[in-house]
């Protein structure tokens, strides 16, 4: 991790999420208008969606670099291999959190490899632009909105048990209810071999210094009212490798992250 990087950068990363916060703030009153007066479930649902139509197609972006080479399988220990190790992401895929469907057209790439598709997305106020993503990109045929969360996938009669060849979960762990039984709950659903192909956001690791994850810790204060349930100090990886017996567990720091990162990142894929 390099630690030569300017004054001015390192305080950018600092307030990044006092600015995300900030523009969220934005949609709000615009929401306010749409569903006055609508229950507060209502409004959280439309302030959301509005934000994300906007933020959502910026954060594939960002995050295109990492995780169009970890559907590839092309990372490994958290850096790119010329050559692929591990499987691409392939068959029955159950992608989590698909939100207005930012990944379709990266998914949409491994189309002949992909038998179908189930997006796990409560948020019905945010299927509109999914379902036109899903449409723009040719998987109409293959892809199934499930309008449920996690937690209630099994009663959903939508998903079987240990019928899914790869799990994708793109920043969205952070929001889940009940993290730590629900992961366990995913891990259900993938097959012998299954792979979970992960990039998240996770809390500071013991490697960070104090003042960082205390800063980290008072941000989460915060920053899950405005983004959506988004919390920033979830242990992820630690629940990952809890979910149950693994192959193979291929979870690292992205190779070029940087210490002062306010929200750290995890990337890899684990092997059922």
């Amino acid at each position: 991790m390099s630690s030569s990087d300017s004054p001015l950068t390192i305080l950018n990363t600092l307030i990044f999420p006092l600015k995300f916060i900030f523009l969220s703030l934005t949609y709000l009153p615009r929401a306010l208008l749409l569903t006055f007066p609508s229950s507060l479930s209502t409004l959280q649902s439309a302030w959301f969606s509005l934000f994300w139509s906007h933020v959502g197609p910026l954060v594939r972006e960002s995050a295109s670099p990492s995780v169009i080479p970890l559907l590839s399988g092309l990372i490994t220990r958290g850096s790119l291999k010329p050559t692929p190790v591990h499987p691409a992401i392939s068959g029955t895929v159950l992608e989590l959190g698909p939100g207005s469907g930012q990944w379709t057209s990266t998914l949409s790439r491994f189309s002949s490899n992909i038998t179908k598709i189930l997006g796990v997305e409560p948020n019905t106020g945010i299927h509109p632009l999914l379902r036109s993503q899903i449409k723009k990109n040719n998987l109409e045929d293959k892809y199934t909105i499930v309008p449920c969360g996690v937690e209630d996938l099994a009663s959903s009669g939508k998903v079987e048990k240990e019928s899914v060849d790869s799990i994708m979960t793109v920043l969205c762990l952070c929001s889940i209810p009940e993290p730590q039984k629900n992961i366990k709950e995913l891990y259900t659903y993938l097959k012998p071999g299954g792979r979970w192909y992960v990039y998240e956001h996770v809390k500071q690791g013991p490697e960070a210094p104090r003042w960082l994850a205390i800063y980290q810790s008072v941000l989460n204060l915060i920053w899950p009212h405005f983004i959506g349930g988004c919390e920033m100090c979830r242990d992820t990886p630690k629940w990952l490798k809890e979910a149950g017996p693994w192959g193979d567990i291929d979870l690292s720091r992205p190779e070029k992250s940087v210490w002062y990162e306010t929200m750290p990142n995890v990337i890899g894929v684990l092997t059922k």
